[in-house]
């Protein structure tokens, strides 16, 4: 592996075929790293398939918001990606695993970054102009929250809570663009969305533990301390039972709770096949939620078009 290609990297053979600028700007938007965007893009999908979309804009208008969704969800996370690197790079520096990231290793100037960054941006116009205006609002009222999130690890415990706040907007968006209505019922279901990305950021960040203690960056991962794999049950199980009042609210019926149960086993799976202090482990359980997602998606289809 050269150094060029970050530790964590997913797909370390596309990447290093790239030429050396090309493969710097792929790394910055984080593109050798797709899970980061399934996770962002499948909240988006879950607001509009319990929504109803797929009956009330029949499947093809369902398949083209979700597809839209996709990519703006591709192109943001890419932009939040590079402005996060840019309002880091002095802690990179200082972190083992985020040493070699383009910006803080000075491959990639500030300057050029932010040209990237506008870059990926325009292309989540793109996506914005196909939204309907009550849609369009929600999704700009997205930006402070995401220019704020690299500072939360200096000033909170808790940036993961943040976090949840910021990777749920989509399904605000995705709801908003199929009905306004039922909001108690997106309010559960936002709620749900944000407990989970808290607990899958907590076992992500594990892997930084010992780095953060020494450069001062906060995380749930050091809050919880030896306790990290019952927070992260806690906060799936409270993921679970907010995401079924979400469903019971939209659909007063006990079978619609059953649509949840291969997600709750998957998650229960996660958490008591967790290893504490082994990386490697803590990183699959954390990419597994992109199957996580595909589960509460499925759910979701079911019950907002039974």
């Amino acid at each position: 592996m050269t150094a060029e290609i970050v530790p964590d990297s997913e797909h370390r053979g596309l990447v290093a075929r790239l030429p050396a600028p090309l493969r710097d700007y792929a790394q910055l938007a984080r593109f050798d790293r797709p899970i980061g965007w399934w996770l962002l893009f499948w909240p988006c999908a879950w607001g509009v398939l319990l929504a109803g979309g797929t009956d009330r804009l029949g499947l093809s208008g369902a398949a083209g918001l979700i597809g839209w969704l996709l990519a703006g969800a591709i192109a943001m996370r890419g932009a939040g990606c590079v402005y996060n690197d840019i309002v880091d790079a002095d802690l990179d520096r200082q972190v083992a695993r985020t040493a070699a990231r383009p910006v803080a290793s000075g491959r990639v100037s500030a300057r050029r970054a932010w040209a990237w960054l506008l870059l990926l941006c325009c292309i989540g116009l793109a996506v914005l102009v196909q939204l309907r205006l009550p849609a369009q609002l929600v999704a700009l009222g997205s930006v402070l929250p995401v220019a704020a999130y690299p500072f939360m690890k200096r000033i909170t415990w808790w940036p993961q809570a943040w976090l949840g706040l910021v990777f749920s907007w989509g399904l605000l968006v995705g709801w908003t663009q199929v009905r306004g209505d039922q909001l108690e019922v997106l309010a559960a279901l936002y709620g749900g969305a944000i407990c989970w990305v808290i607990g899958y950021d907590t076992i992500y960040a594990l892997q930084d533990r010992e780095d953060d203690a020494l450069v001062g960056i906060r995380s749930s991962a050091r809050a919880l301390g030896g306790h990290v794999a019952g927070g992260v049950m806690a906060f799936y199980g409270a993921a679970i039972a907010l995401w079924a009042l979400a469903f019971w609210l939209l659909r007063p019926d006990w079978l619609v709770l059953v649509a949840l149960a291969p997600l709750a086993l998957h998650l229960l799976w996660q958490v008591t096949s967790l290893r504490v202090g082994d990386n490697d482990n803590a990183l699959a359980r954390f990419r597994s939620n992109r199957m996580a997602g595909l589960l509460m998606a499925l759910a979701c289809w079911v019950v907002g078009n039974a």
